[in-house]
């Protein structure tokens, strides 16, 4: 049931973006001004909270709580047009209100507008690897080992959180809903075009040679 589908992915997208805005306030609260702290303690949470939400929600609707997934899941022919429609409003919906929700826990503002700077060609480019990567490990592990799927995309954008400038938004639903918190990940509206470009980049190159690698070869 496609209705079904989709409020199970609002409601895990609407988690994990509680996680990731609610963790760096957390973080940043507790850390005394220590960046590398707050940074590890935001990464730590949202790589947990991944794996217990594509876990719990995997069953249900797939867990993508990304519209580049859902995206690839379409052009790989997996998903009908209807479905991305109710995918895509589930997840900028749920996340918009997982921002929300982290605000509201810790006592701020509900929505807010963001001052973080995240601009310049080496975020778009970290945008653009970070989601090359994720794309192409969901595709490879999931074909070879599917329950391992959380524990590799848990475990990518945990890593990833760390090797890359951007700390690996990898996800245009994350992307525009933490623009809207002032807080320690968010992001400035302006600089939002530049990571959707390289999410959007990313995951074009990712599909056609993680297809061509898994593809099986003819026997001569």
């Amino acid at each position: 049931m496609l209705l079904k589908r989709a409020v199970g992915e609002g409601v895990a997208t609407a988690h994990l973006l509680a996680i990731v805005v609610g963790s760096g306030i957390m973080g940043e609260r507790l850390a005394g001004g220590n960046a590398a702290v707050a940074l590890l303690a935001n990464a730590l949470a949202t790589g947990a909270g991944l794996f217990v939400l594509i876990s719990t929600f995997g069953p249900i609707s797939g867990a993508h709580m990304n519209p580049v997934v859902t995206l690839v899941e379409a052009v790989l022919r997996r998903r009908s047009p209807s479905e991305v429609l109710a995918y895509w409003t589930a997840q900028f919906v749920g996340a918009g209100l997982g921002v929300m929700a982290a605000h509201f826990m810790f006592e701020l503002p509900l929505v807010q507008v963001s001052a973080h700077a995240r601009s310049g060609v080496a975020q778009v480019a970290s945008e653009t690897l970070a989601t090359f990567g994720l794309v192409g490990v969901i595709l490879s592990v999931a074909r070879t080992k599917p329950a391992a799927v959380p524990q590799a995309v848990a475990a990518f954008i945990t890593a990833a959180y760390w090797f890359t400038s951007s700390t690996s938004f990898a996800n245009p639903a994350v992307t525009v809903a933490r623009a809207f918190t002032d807080t320690f990940s968010g992001i400035r509206p302006s600089d939002v075009p530049g990571f959707l470009l390289g999410q959007a980049l990313g995951a074009s190159l990712a599909v056609p040679l993680f297809s061509w690698l898994s593809r099986a070869e003819s026997t001569p």
